[in-house]
């Protein structure tokens, strides 16, 4: 089982280094050179246990036993920070790590002042001063870790929503992978769960050692994350995103733009949308169509989803849809994805995503009903 802990010791601490070499970092590559630090000491710590290291230093026992406690707060961090376009932490941020300096002040009787033969005593189970202790922080890092997955996956839905009033392709901008690597630490503090909560509360006794389990998913949960972490690239880097949300139907009295503007920028809409095609740009935003109306993007948010019922996505997709059965439909020359991208759309797959979810059928099987 050595070859675990070699294989995440060595991938964690060389995904360290190269997200500090990495050009243009942002705050998620920060964060995540910080979270790749932590797991290869952890790592290193509960290997040099293993094999025993503990017994002949004795003053290495207990050093990383908070450590467990980040990972929760660093996985939100990392998440917010990836969906969010800021340079640095907020003061309200560290907050999250209260409860590991919480730890290590309680800690801190023993690592200065216990004998070296009262933390081996320690580490065995025949001096229970920690006992509590230990068991507080098993409780505390069950609920952190499923708790701060939970609270990061719902920022992945909100995030989804924003993407889709902001954007009318995704192809360069999907965090699918952010939500598996979330869902994979989820399943691991759940693991910890199923196999902690039985041998440590009620004294069932494995025929193996069961850590190895959890801490086997978590190399490769490291590599993963790492891996999709570095190749990230900053959304905001082209793109200008309006993070305000959207008002509730009844609330569009207060969001400053009177009712009969509100119509006519939408009989402006359009005709724009009629007369120039702007959805023909495959890379159209809300800012930039907005830019084209002399309106703000967040009142043109507010007439899609007012007058339309649509996020931006679907309208503009609606739109591309139906330059698409006409070109397709009038035209045998070029192949149907010629005519999709044509029609404003840069990838097949998306395409025909898109054309299903508003068709029910696929392109080819309804330009043929079309043709009957």
């Amino acid at each position: 089982m050595n070859i675990i802990f070699t294989v995440g010791i060595f991938i964690s601490l060389f995904q360290f280094v190269l997200l500090l070499n990495k050009k243009s970092k942002s705050l998620p590559d920060k964060i995540l050179a910080v979270w790749m630090l932590v797991v290869g000491i952890h790592l290193t710590s509960y290997y040099l246990s293993l094999s025993g290291y503990w017994v002949k230093y004795p003053h290495l026992i207990g050093i990383t036993a908070p450590f467990p406690l980040l990972y929760g707060p660093l996985l939100y961090l990392y998440t917010l920070y990836s969906l969010k376009n800021k340079k640095h932490l907020q003061k309200k941020d560290y907050l999250h790590f209260i409860p590991v300096i919480i730890s290590y002040l309680y800690l801190f009787k023993f690592f200065f002042f216990y004998t070296i033969e009262q933390k081996r005593l320690v580490d065995s189970g025949e001096i229970e001063d920690f006992k509590i202790f230990s068991i507080v922080v098993v409780v505390a890092l069950m609920i952190s870790g499923i708790s701060y997955s939970f609270i990061s996956f719902n920022l992945i839905k909100k995030h989804k929503n924003l993407l889709n009033n902001n954007f009318s392709y995704t192809e360069n901008i999907n965090l699918n992978w952010l939500k598996y690597c979330i869902w994979g630490t989820g399943l691991i503090f759940l693991t910890v769960m199923v196999i902690v909560i039985p041998r440590d509360f009620f004294g069932i006794q494995y025929s193996f050692n069961a850590d190895l389990i959890f801490y086997a998913m978590f190399v490769i949960a490291i590599l993963a994350l790492g891996y999709f972490g570095i190749r990230h690239q900053n959304l905001f880097i082209d793109n200008v995103i309006v993070e305000k949300e959207i008002p509730a139907k009844g609330e569009y009295q207060k969001s400053g733009l009177k009712v009969d503007d509100a119509i006519t920028k939408h009989k402006a809409l359009l005709k724009l949308m009629k007369d120039e095609k702007p959805y023909l740009k495959p890379k159209l935003t809300l800012y930039g169509l907005a830019d084209l109306l002399d309106i703000t993007p967040n009142h043109l948010s507010q007439i899609i989803n007012q007058f339309e019922n649509q996020n931006f996505n679907d309208f503009v997709n609606k739109y591309r849809i139906r330059e698409f059965i006409e070109r397709a439909s009038s035209n045998n020359q070029y192949s149907l994805l010629a005519h999709a991208f044509d029609s404003g759309f840069n990838s097949k797959s998306t395409f025909n995503s898109v054309f299903k979810k508003q068709k029910g059928c696929t392109p080819s099987q309804f330009i043929a009903k079309l043709k009957k």
